[in-house]
């Protein structure tokens, strides 16, 4: 028995110093995997990595992280430097700037800098932490001040990248001009993912911010209080389709030492044909790819636009086909002159083969309504919504009912019949 044991524990000595070598060889392969895959996966952030030193216990590598902003065409790069540490059944990579942060970041966090880690696990885990500093910044020469709460992100991914949970956790932000100060405090993010197929994921999330509030030295100060959005999607029909809801509320807004609420905002997708949506997804990332290409004069980004909007197109026909509706079944807003409340939906029915070898655009079979109500003294009290709402009473489109207006459309056969005004719509699809 004592021979027996003395073996066991030799085994596991080697497995023990075996084990570190191992660990680093599968880090440097998932790595390089994580690399591609972040590459292929969208075009506008692009990691490269060069020089990979790989040790027994440790290891060290460089490369260069480049974001492209799609809306301005700005490039920015970040020359980064990674150590790692092997263990027994998984590394942990600390990244740090190579030269140092970008000089506006570097002004920024004097002291303090961020912090990258990420530990990852042979079985295809990892956990991915970035720790910002508190920071404060004064410009001199309009004197304005920001000053945010150090703040903490957290992304365990599981599943070989398949599934993820991120926490993220900001405490709070002051931003003091001359003419406004803007107060945020505690704000809170959890969202799970699960990879469904294609570009289509599934999860539940939820975020909240405690207050938002807005001082300015001409009005009255307005402050926000309990703001929730909930969101959840949800495959259904053995996966052919996904359903998503989302629910914003704020419990209060307080104005003028006159506090009202709560207000809630319901959004709806059901039906969305998985495949379609996907390749609608795919199509827009790669319109906008094409058209980056086109503003830097590549001789094939206007053909690779004209292939992106035929997808585009051809995924829009049938993902309508397929059926789907979305839009807000539950609005419901409180203001000081009373309550304003509605819905809006827009649909489309599921075609058979031979309606869809027949379709020639999307608008031809949708359908859909509005109901909206509010407080007539809303408007009155308000001169610009009420310059927005006089050409629709003056044609009958909004109609008083009380002390409320009140709209009524319907939507069917390429028009929209509002309140008995029928109004042709351009067949955009």
């Amino acid at each position: 028995m004592k021979k027996t044991w003395m073996i066991l524990g030799g085994g596991l000595l080697l497995v023990g110093a075996v084990a570190p070598w191992g660990v680093g060889w599968v880090t440097e392969q998932q790595w390089q995997d994580v690399t591609t895959e972040v590459n292929a996966a969208q075009p506008f952030v692009r990691l490269e990595t060069r020089d990979y030193r790989r040790g027994y216990l440790s290891a060290r590598f460089e490369g260069t992280l480049t974001l492209e902003d799609p809306a301005s065409e700005d490039v920015h790069q970040i020359e980064y430097e990674a150590r790692v540490s092997h263990g027994v059944t998984g590394s942990l990579l600390d990244f740090a700037p190579l030269s140092g942060l970008p000089e506006e970041a570097a002004d920024l966090f004097p002291d303090e800098k961020p912090r990258l880690t990420l530990e990852t696990r042979l079985w295809g885990a990892a956990i991915a932490e970035l720790t910002v500093p508190a920071l404060s910044v004064t410009h001199d020469e309009t004197g304005e001040t920001l000053n945010i709460s150090g703040g903490f992100a957290r992304v365990d991914i599981n599943g070989g990248g398949s599934a993820a949970d991120i926490v993220m956790v900001w405490p709070g932000m002051v931003l003091d001009t001359p003419d406004l100060q803007v107060r945020l405090r505690d704000f809170q993010l959890e969202q799970t993912l699960q990879h469904l197929r294609g570009e289509v994921w599934t999860g539940e999330g939820e975020a909240g911010l405690q207050s938002v509030e807005l001082i300015s030295g001409s009005q009255a100060p307005l402050r926000m209080e309990g703001f929730r959005m909930t969101s959840e999607t949800w495959p259904t029909d053995n996966d052919r389709s996904v359903n998503s809801e989302a629910v914003a509320t704020l419990e209060a807004v307080t104005s003028d030492g006159e506090s009202f609420g709560p207000q809630r905002l319901e959004f709806v997708m059901n039906g969305l044909h998985v495949d379609s949506w996907s390749e609608l997804t795919s199509a827009m990332t790669d319109l906008q790819v094409a058209a980056l290409d086109n503003q830097a004069g590549s001789p094939a980004a206007f053909e690779q636009q004209l292939d992106s909007m035929n997808r585009l197109s051809g995924a829009l026909l049938d993902l309508a086909a397929e059926g789907f509706s979305f839009g807000f079944p539950d609005i419901s807003l409180v203001t000081p002159e009373g309550e304003v409340n509605g819905e809006l939906m827009v649909g489309h029915p599921t075609l058979s083969d031979q309606e869809r070898s027949q379709m020639l655009m999307v608008m031809q079979r949708l359908t859909g309504h509005m109901e909206l109500s509010l407080p007539l003294a809303l408007a009155e009290n308000h001169p610009d919504l009420m310059m927005q709402l006089a050409p629709l009473i003056k044609e009958g489109m909004m109609t008083r009912n009380g002390d409320r207006l009140s709209m009524s459309a319907q939507l069917k056969d390429l028009s929209v019949n509002v309140n008995g005004t029928v109004i042709p719509l351009p067949p955009l699809f």
